[in-house]
């Protein structure tokens, strides 16, 4: 289950750029508690990071990533203490309603997708929402749908992604290090998932070329909404 959870979910990252955590956390939420989740899926997403942001190097932009990166680090935080300290069962239930929620509002975005302005406002609120999402799940779609709607293109939209949390990715490292949270027993299972977390990545990347990629986004969007609400329903 986790290996194929690693293959479809870093196939999603290599062809969209983002949704990993959301998928590879929903198809194990049922089985798994998310801290016990969180932290192998932060040892998977590092390097991939590195990887997309450095194939489009040539489409970032540093007045949109730095500020956004601080942010999220703030969020961090408080996020990571929730991670801790909440009730799994409380836990998942919120994560279900949080894939529902991002779900509906990238599926209104792939049929409205004109691009926004930015806005001080709403980078402050998306950005230390995001962190605190981050912090307990690793979630990054409400960054997505934010970013998504001041980028031009696919690539502009992926390496600016993988550039804030390649800093936010190794600011939770320490942190899940020095609070318990990541332990040696989650590397070693995120060692042996590499292979699959590559294999679908590579993947995932070639494909971009072969299939349609706003439909595949849309497929993934629906069976994450689907995901999610059967995950509430499950824990209720």
């Amino acid at each position: 289950m986790w290996m194929m959870a690693a293959l479809c979910a870093f196939f999603v990252k290599g062809l969209c750029g983002f949704a990993n955590t959301l998928v590879f956390s929903a198809i194990l939420s049922f089985g798994s508690a998310n801290i016990n989740i969180t932290p192998v899926e932060l040892l998977l997403g590092f390097p991939t990071n590195l990887i997309l942001a450095w194939k489009e190097r040539k489409s970032i932009q540093w007045n949109l990533c730095i500020p956004l990166t601080l942010l999220m680090l703030a969020g961090n935080l408080p996020g990571i203490f929730l991670l801790k300290n909440i009730d799994s069962r409380t836990v998942k239930i919120f994560f279900g309603f949080v894939i529902v929620f991002i779900g509906i509002e990238m599926l209104c975005r792939e049929y409205y997708p004109k691009k926004a302005e930015e806005s001080k406002i709403i980078l402050i609120f998306i950005g230390i929402l995001s962190g605190i999402l981050s912090g307990m799940f690793g979630i990054g779609a409400m960054l997505a749908a934010y970013v998504g709607r001041v980028t031009k293109d696919s690539a502009s939209f992926k390496a600016n992604m993988c550039v804030v949390f390649i800093t936010e990715n190794l600011f939770r490292i320490f942190l899940y290090t020095t609070s318990g949270i990541l332990t040696k027993e989650a590397a070693v299972q995120a060692v042996f998932l590499y292979p699959a977390m590559f294999a679908g990545l590579f993947a995932g990347m070639k494909s971009g070329s072969l299939l349609d990629e706003k439909i595949v986004k849309k497929l993934v969007i629906v069976m994450l909404i689907v995901s999610g609400g059967a995950l509430i329903f499950q824990s209720l």
